[in-house]
C-alpha cells in the first residue's frame, strides 16, 4: 500500500478503488473458526481504511470464484475474448481465433482447474458457470480442491505417512538424501486438512530423514487422491466430476514458480523429460543441493522435490493429462507484463471492465488511424491527377474529338 501511495498521483488517491479478496488460507481459517476469520478481516479492513484510497471492503472469495477469476485473467491478457469492434471491418484486424485457454492454478492451500469443455452439457451443476463476455456466451467448468495446494498436500502426506512409521523416524522419499528435520506432532494436526489422518501417536515429535526417491514419492502422493469412487462418467479425484480436457491450458502461480525454479520453463519439455529431470533432482544429496542453491532459504529449498513431484502427480493422475496433452500445458508467470493469477480477473469483474456485449465501436488504434490517413491521402492525390488530365488536355485533343 505504501508503494501504491508513491506510484499513484496524489490527485488520484481518493478516486482509486482498493479491493481485497482472501483465498484458500482464509477459507481454511473460516472452517476452523468463523469468528476468528471475521476478526482477521475486520483488522485488515480497519488497516486499509487508513490509506487515502477508496477502499471497497475485504471478503473471502469462494474456490469457484478463484478458479473463474484466474480463467478470466489469462484469457483477457491473451486477447481470447475478441475485444474488438463489430463495425470497423475495412482494416484487417489482427486477432486470435483460437478457443479460450483453460486455467490451472496452484496455491499453498488449494488448486483450481477451469476450462470450457467441448460438451456444453454438464453432469455437475455445482461445477458449471456461465459468462457472457463481449457478446459471446461461455459455459465454463471449474472446481477448487481445498487442501490440495502444495503446502497443505505436504502436511497431508506427512500425516498419512507417520501413521505407519514404526518409530519417531520417518524415512521420506520426497526429501533429498541426507536431509533431516524435526516436526512437532501438534503442528501436524493444526490444519483442518489433516483431520482425516489424526491419531494418537506414542511420541510428541518425529524426525524426517530424506531418502530422495521420485518414484516412491510419487506413489505416496497418489494415496492422497481417492480414485475409487466416482458418481459421474468421469472424475478427477475424491468423487469430483471432471469433463474431458479441452484445448490449451495456462498453468500459473505455484505451478509456474516451482517449475521455473527447476528450470523446466525455459523451453518446452515433454512429460517424459520433465519426469526424468525430477528423478535426477530428487536423488541429489541435500548438501549438494544447498551448495548449488546457496541463496535460497532452506525451508523452501527442501520442499522443491516434493512440490515438483506433486505437480506431476496432480496433473497426470489428478487431472488426467497424458503425455500427449501435456504438450498443451503452458507454464506462465506473466502475460504482457502482467501477473497471471486470479487478482486481475477479480478486479475486472468488480469494476465491470469487461462488458457483456461487444461494444458497437471502439477508438481506432494508432496504426489503424495512420493507415486510413495514408489511404485517404493517396485517394486525394489520384483524384487530383485525374482532374488535371481531364481539364488540362492540349487543344489538338479537343479538335480530334469534334
Amino acid at each position: 500500500m505504501e508503494r501504491a501511495r508513491e506510484v499513484i498521483p496524489r490527485s488520484q488517491h481518493q478516486e482509486t478503488p482498493v479491493y481485497l479478496g482472501a483465498t484458500a488460507g482464509m477459507r481454511l481459517l473460516r472452517m476452523e473458526s468463523e469468528e476468528l476469520a471475521d476478526r482477521v478481516l475486520d483488522v485488515v479492513e480497519r488497516s486499509l481504511s487508513n490509506y487515502p484510497f477508496d477502499f471497497q471492503g475485504a471478503r473471502i472469495i469462494t474456490g469457484q470464484e478463484e478458479g473463474a477469476y484466474g480463467w478470466i485473467t489469462i484469457n483477457y491478457l491473451l486477447g481470447k475474448f475478441s475485444q474488438k469492434t463489430r463495425w470497423f471491418s475495412i482494416v484487417p484486424y489482427e486477432t486470435n481465433n483460437q478457443e479460450t485457454f483453460g486455467a490451472l492454478d496452484l496455491g499453498g492451500a488449494s488448486t483450481q482447474i477451469t476450462f470450457v469443455p467441448q460438451n456444453q452439457t454438464t453432469e455437475s451443476p455445482d461445477n458449471a458457470l456461465q459468462f457472457r463476455l463481449y457478446g459471446k456466451d461461455y459455459n465454463v467448468y471449474t472446481h477448487s480442491f481445498l487442501c490440495y495446494g502444495k503446502d497443505q498436500a505436504l502436511w497431508q502426506k506427512l500425516a498419512k505417512d507417520i501413521q505407519v512409521a514404526s518409530n519417531e523416524i520417518l524415512r521420506d522419499p520426497c526429501f533429498h538424501p541426507g536431509y533431516k528435520k524435526v516436526v512437532n506432532v501438534s503442528d501436524l494436526y493444526k490444519t483442518p486438512c489433516t483431520k482425516r489422518f489424526e491419531m494418537t501417536l506414542p511420541f510428541q515429535q518425529f524426525e524426517i530423514q530424506g531418502i530422495g526417491n521420485y518414484q516412491q514419492c510419487h506413489q505416496s502422493i497418489l494415496e492422497l487422491f481417492n480414485t475409487s469412487y466416482c458418481p459421474y462418467s468421469q472424475c478427477a479425484f475424491n468423487g469430483i466430476f471432471l469433463p474431458p480436457l479441452q484445448g490449451d491450458f495456462g498453468a500459473f502461480s505455484a505451478f509456474y514458480f516451482v517449475m521455473n525454479f527447476l528450470n523446466l520453463t525455459s523451453e518446452k519439455f515433454s512429460q517424459e523429460k520433465v519426469t526424468e529431470m525430477m528423478k535426477k533432482f530428487c536423488s541429489q544429496p541435500w548438501e549438494e543441493i544447498k551448495t548449488s542453491y546457496a541463496g535460497v532459504k532452506e525451508k523452501y529449498l527442501s520442499e522443491y522435490c516434493f512440490s515438483g513431484t506433486y505437480i506431476l502427480s496432480l496433473l497426470l493422475q489428478g487431472y488426467h493429462f497424458t503425455a500427449d496433452s501435456w504438450e498443451h500445458i503452458h507454464f506462465i508467470g506473466k502475460i504482457q507484463g502482467s501477473d497471471a493469477g486470479w487478482t486481475l480477473g477479480y478486479m475486472l469483474n468488480l469494476t465491470n471492465m469487461i462488458p457483456a456485449e461487444q461494444p458497437l465501436s471502439t477508438p481506432l488504434s494508432h496504426s489503424t488511424y495512420v493507415f486510413l490517413m495514408v489511404l485517404f491521402s493517396l485517394v486525394l492525390v489520384i483524384v487530383a491527377i485525374i482532374g488535371l488530365l481531364i481539364f488540362h488536355k492540349p487543344s489538338y485533343f479537343w479538335k480530334d474529338m469534334v
